[in-house]
């Protein structure tokens, strides 16, 4: 009996997998544990349906992340910090308080764990920052550190 799987079966076949198994463990295991679904033209048909809608979704992120990408790499992010002999900065900058004064000066919010900074800024300057946007979509901030 040909079934598509609802949920992951270890063993078996991952989610939205369509496979032949056999009769009994169909309709003794799977069906009634709500697993799988009898493969009928009607479910197939909304498989595909689903599996495009979430492809087109996923095209939607890259392309709204892509559009971020290009105006946070045409951005310099202006912070001012306490600063000592050197340019050496009393503390550090870290990618959090990045991420707060991109949403205060420029009303762009992004999560703090998306901006890759190695270790904190410590020095007075300008410094190139990565930003992971999207899987496939990386972007470079500017960040111009300026004495208090």
């Amino acid at each position: 009996m040909k079934v598509i799987f609802i949920k992951d079966v270890k063993g078996q076949g991952k989610k939205g997998q369509v496979k032949e198994v056999s009769e009994g463990y169909a309709t003794n295991f799977l069906l009634p544990r709500g697993m799988a679904r009898p493969a009928t033209d009607g479910n197939v048909k909304t498989l595909e349906n689903q599996a495009a809608a979430e492809q087109r979704r996923k095209e939607q992120e890259k392309e709204e992340a892509q559009k971020l990408g290009e105006k946070l790499s045409a951005l310099t992010l202006d912070m001012k910090a306490k600063a000592g002999e050197g340019g050496r900065l009393f503390g550090a900058i870290t990618s959090k308080q990045i991420a707060e004064a991109l949403a205060k000066q420029n009303s762009i919010t992004i999560d703090k764990r998306k901006i890759e900074l190695e270790e904190p800024i410590r020095h007075l300057g300008t410094t190139q920052v990565q930003v992971k946007l999207h899987t496939e979509v990386k972007a470079v901030l500017k960040v111009q550190v300026t004495e208090e």
